[in-house]
């Protein structure tokens, strides 16, 4: 395959053509829209089969043109894009990628200075995308982050006002994340608490998984408009489910089974990371669905507790991290109700009842996982589960 900016995608051509003069086969493509389609799920405009989902999708991104996009990052780490370019994922993925971060992206861009500063000025005159990572600090008349010498606010509203739709990618820039927690030095504010006359995409996450930004983006190109959103303005299809809810140690947690310290015999045995602080029953992520690098781990799977990076404001909320969080609502018990009482009540009560209840839940997953239906939509494209062995989880959420 040749080198990407040695073979760009033109505006001439869709987005199916290119990939085709890229190599990429159709095939592949199919396989990629069937694991969109697997992700989005209820947030894809189309009902019935998942195949039929897919379908819809390859037709519509087939048929997309070349976006322009203006990708800026504000106050940040640059760790969400890094990790974004990082994990692990298909051509296409990668492609697509690659492909929206051309017209302008600090991280990713070779020029620099005055030269960058005429890119970005030529990009934000066009109707594009605007994904930013970041927070955007406002005390001291935004100085404490400035580009081409401006500050963050003014390149923020500037790129927004052309913008078809606007993307805030990771905690940062959804809203604020570590460097909005108290005593918040430098003002720090979301993107949605400066761009208030349009809705904003909030992509939660520090960082978001990789997967997630693409299908959204994905969706975008598909659909020209964005997904469904939460009353926190994320996609439905990917934060519409607590991580308890989904959690593989959710049995244990039923069972008031509960790791009390991290090299403790309960640790060994894989029981519920409640009691050393996982925020899972207040957190709403597809981690557990999703995870990490096309389905290795994520946090809780490997053994660490959820810190709730997902959600507003978690720094201040969700800290002391290694600390559990008192009085957790959990769905379907009582507002009244919490996570210690459900725990301490399942320790006393009937062992008998509490251990058929647990074992009929893993037994549950277990023949859930055998079934494999996850897999369906991709056999149906003409992928086989032997190809992608790591399609094997639950994608439900």
């Amino acid at each position: 395959m040749a080198p990407l900016l040695d073979d760009p995608w033109t505006g001439a051509e869709s987005f199916f053509d290119y990939l085709t003069r890229r190599g990429v086969s159709r095939r592949e493509f199919l396989g990629f829209c069937g694991r969109l389609a697997v992700l989005m799920g209820a947030g894809l405009a189309a009902t019935g089969p998942p195949a039929a989902a897919a379908r819809e999708i390859a037709r519509r991104l087939g048929s997309a043109q070349r976006p322009n996009v203006v990708w800026l990052q504000l106050q940040e780490c640059t760790g969400c894009l890094e990790s974004a370019l990082r994990s692990g994922s298909t051509p296409i993925d990668e492609l697509l990628l690659e492909l929206i971060s051309l017209d302008y992206n600090e991280l990713l861009m070779t020029t620099s200075g005055s030269e960058a500063n005429a890119l970005l000025a030529g990009a934000e005159q066009k109707p594009h995308l605007l994904i930013v990572n970041g927070s955007v600090p406002l005390k001291s008349h935004g100085a404490y982050c400035t580009i081409g010498g401006e500050s963050a606010e003014a390149v923020l509203k500037r790129a927004a006002q052309n913008a078809t739709a606007i993307i805030a990618v990771g905690a940062c820039a959804t809203y604020g994340s570590i460097q909005a927690a108290s005593p918040n030095p430098t003002g720090a504010v979301g993107i949605g608490d400066v761009i208030s006359d349009r809705p904003v995409v909030n992509i939660g996450g520090c960082p978001p998984i990789a997967e997630v930004i693409t299908a959204t983006i994905s969706y975008y190109l598909a659909y020209g408009r964005t997904p469904r959103l939460d009353d926190e303005g994320r996609p439905l299809f990917a934060y519409g489910q607590r991580i308890h809810d989904k959690c593989p140690r959710r049995a244990n947690f039923d069972a008031g089974q509960f790791a009390e310290r991290f090299d403790d015999e309960g640790a060994r045995k894989g029981y519920c990371l409640y009691q050393l602080g996982c925020k899972g029953p207040a957190t709403f992520a597809p981690c557990p669905t999703l995870e990490w690098n096309l389905g290795q781990s994520f946090p809780i799977k490997a053994g660490h507790p959820c810190l709730g990076c997902t959600e507003e404001q978690f720094f201040d909320r969700m800290t002391p991290f290694y600390q559990r969080v008192p009085d957790i609502p959990l769905p379907g018990i009582g507002v009244e109700s919490s996570a210690n009482v459900l725990g301490a009540a399942a320790v006393a009560a009937s062992t008998g009842g509490v251990a058929i209840h647990a074992a009929a839940t893993v037994i549950a997953r277990q023949r859930k996982r055998r079934s494999t239906p996850e897999s369906l939509p991709l056999a149906v494209l003409g992928e086989t589960g032997a190809e992608r062995p790591t399609e094997k989880r639950d994608k439900s959420g």
